[in-house]
């Protein structure tokens, strides 16, 4: 897992008890992995009392680095001796990162559940027409004599009613060449999730 030095440093902030104390360290951390959990919960910090002589600004920052942490050790399903040392980096008390560890781990699969939601699907292909048409001669030339396949890939939208086409045409090299390439793409697929 890499953090950029932003991160990094907003990290320092938390693992610096003159910024935040360790009395509100741990209300601090749970309103983190709360904000990222629930939408709702995300500006709890701004109101909450027990924050009443921590300055806003530091604050707000070592808010923003808990919860880029979080996010990132979750997109990388960081290991907990791999989250130690970066947060060692970050002079995180052996009290704290034990803190962070535990209230990471409780909630990893469903951060992992929420973080699998985000994004875009792409279309799913569900069915292929196609067509071979041999062109003898065009607008241009008097003598073409060419083969030219009209590919139609039937998509379904992960979200949308409806299947969709996604159609165009190309020559024998090219379908060949989109074939191998699919072919490709299917032993990648294969060999990741075979290492899952």
């Amino acid at each position: 897992m890499e953090l950029s030095q932003a991160v990094i440093d907003s990290l320092s902030i938390v693992g610096d008890s003159a910024h935040v104390p360790n009395k509100c360290y741990q209300r601090l951390l749970d309103a983190a992995f709360d904000g990222v959990v629930d939408s709702e919960q995300r500006n709890r910090i701004s109101g909450d009392e027990a924050f009443g002589g921590v300055d806003k600004a530091a604050l707000k920052e070592a808010y923003a680095g808990l919860v880029s942490c979080i996010i990132e050790a979750t997109k990388h399903d960081t290991e907990a001796a791999s989250l130690e040392a970066v947060l060692e980096d970050c002079k995180f008390t052996a009290d704290r990162i034990k803190a962070f560890i535990s209230s990471y781990q409780e909630r990893k699969q469903i951060l992992q559940i929420l973080l699998g939601n985000v994004g875009v699907t792409p279309p799913h292909i569900v069915d292929v027409d196609w067509r071979l048409d041999y062109y003898i001669k065009n607008n241009h030339l008097e003598k073409v004599n060419q083969a030219v396949y009209l590919i139609s890939l039937k998509t379904e939208v992960p979200g949308k009613p409806g299947i969709q086409d996604v159609q165009f045409s190309c020559t024998q090299e090219q379908l060949q060449d989109f074939v191998g390439k699919l072919k490709d793409a299917t032993k990648c697929l294969e060999k990741i999730s075979a290492s899952q």
